[in-house]
């Protein structure tokens, strides 16, 4: 391990293997700290995605588990509300092997130049003047020093550094949602649909899920609020009781737990001498807790970012606001504000209204289907929407 680098990445997750690739790539030294002993592993992720992640990577064969066309949601009373492509949007794509993808794409970035260092575990923040300098590291039975013209946080939801450097990082209890997953085999699902199970009694504040992982194999886990959480009522009593009616037989072979922000993004998600992407900066999206596709999107950008700002000679805040406002203004900045709006209204509803608006958008007709219908729709037959119908269509539009 070098003392100096041009940019120093904390985390080997998809954020910061797609920003070592773009340093890297712009033929600047980069290091990315892992603090695992396996890149990709354990996996804490439901490893969903939508299909716009081609945009970013190409995708190999090897990397996905199932290739996903339709989703489903399921209402507190049993409705289904069967998801085509165009309504499910970013449920419709892939389930991904995150013990090989998140691997493969270190190893890009390694290929492209980059040092990749596991087991190496960042301890505090080096800061000179105010300004970001690099990072204690501990590795190899040692500690080191090492310093970079731009650190870059990539260190997911426990995200320590951005603290380390002065930044409220802080999620509120009622915006985290606690999670556990079982990957489980010998159900029957459908590969090619996911699901999702709604309702107070079933996930207070969350959902359960079914990522279909192949024939007869899936993630099925639960996320709920943190707010919702007491003795008896964990994530995993919940979870093991919709097993125990849903998929009594199926065999669980591996086990999970974590937490995902559905909070809203930090105020600022850079300072002096540091750039913060994906769930450090809490990108996660506020609905569904996905943050693959972002953490990506944000770690490619502020790769881009930091090789310019060093080129021009200029690492200040002032020169790095340039990726916040980028992703900001970007469709998935847009996505984020939007969905966190969304939730907000949504996990205020009693069990009896969810059941109102699966029903009713069960009556609709899909072939005619686009937003200025849906909200008239759904007001028709629910019309206590109407006092958050200003808010929803300005969301929608």
């Amino acid at each position: 391990m070098q003392s100096k680098y041009n940019v120093l990445i904390i985390g080997g997750g998809p954020g910061g293997a797609m920003a070592g690739k773009a340093v890297a790539e712009a033929g600047l030294s980069c290091c990315i700290i892992e603090k695992r002993p396996a890149i990709g592993a354990p996996v804490r992720c439901a490893e969903g995605v939508g299909q716009e992640i081609s945009k970013l990577v190409d995708l190999d064969p090897k990397w996905i588990s199932s290739k996903i066309n339709g989703a489903q949601l399921v209402a507190p009373d049993g409705q289904v509300l069967e998801l085509n492509p165009e309504m499910a949007g970013n449920e419709v794509g892939y389930v991904l092997d995150r013990k090989i993808f998140d691997r493969e794409l270190v190893w890009k970035a390694a290929n492209a130049g980059c040092d990749v260092f596991v087991k190496s575990r960042a301890s505090s923040a080096i800061i000179k003047d105010g300004k970001v300098c690099g990072a204690i590291i501990e590795t190899g039975g040692k500690t080191v020093e090492v310093f970079a013209d731009i650190v870059i946080a990539a260190d997911g939801v426990e995200s320590k550094f951005a603290r380390w450097c002065g930044i409220d990082t802080t999620v509120p209890m009622a915006e985290i949602e606690t999670c556990v997953q079982y990957l489980m085999t010998d159900i029957d699902i459908d590969p090619g649909l996911n699901a999702f199970y709604l309702g107070r009694e079933v996930a207070p504040e969350g959902y359960i899920w079914i990522f279909s992982k192949g024939k007869r194999t899936a993630n099925v886990g639960i996320g709920i609020s943190g707010k919702m959480c007491s003795e008896g009522k964990r994530p995993k009593d919940y979870l093991d009781a919709f097993i125990a009616e849903h998929l009594p037989n199926g065999k669980i072979i591996e086990l999970m737990a974590g937490g995902v922000s559905a909070c809203k993004p930090l105020e600022c998600t850079v300072a002096d001498g540091l750039i913060i992407v994906g769930d450090a900066a809490r990108l996660s999206d506020p609905i569904t807790g996905g943050g693959i596709i972002n953490a990506m999107y944000t770690g490619k950008l502020a790769g881009s970012v930091a090789a310019e700002c060093i080129a021009a000679g200029d690492c200040s805040k002032k020169a790095l606001i340039k990726y916040d406002t980028e992703w900001r203004c970007s469709k998935m900045g847009k996505g984020l504000k939007r969905n966190y709006q969304v939730k907000e209204i949504f996990i205020k509803l009693k069990d009896e209204k969810l059941n109102s608006i699966v029903n009713s958008v069960n009556k609709l007709d899909m072939e005619i289907f686009d937003t200025k219908y849906l909200i008239r729709e759904l007001v028709k037959y629910n019309p206590w929407l109407l006092k958050d119908i200003k808010t929803l269509r300005r969301l929608l539009d």
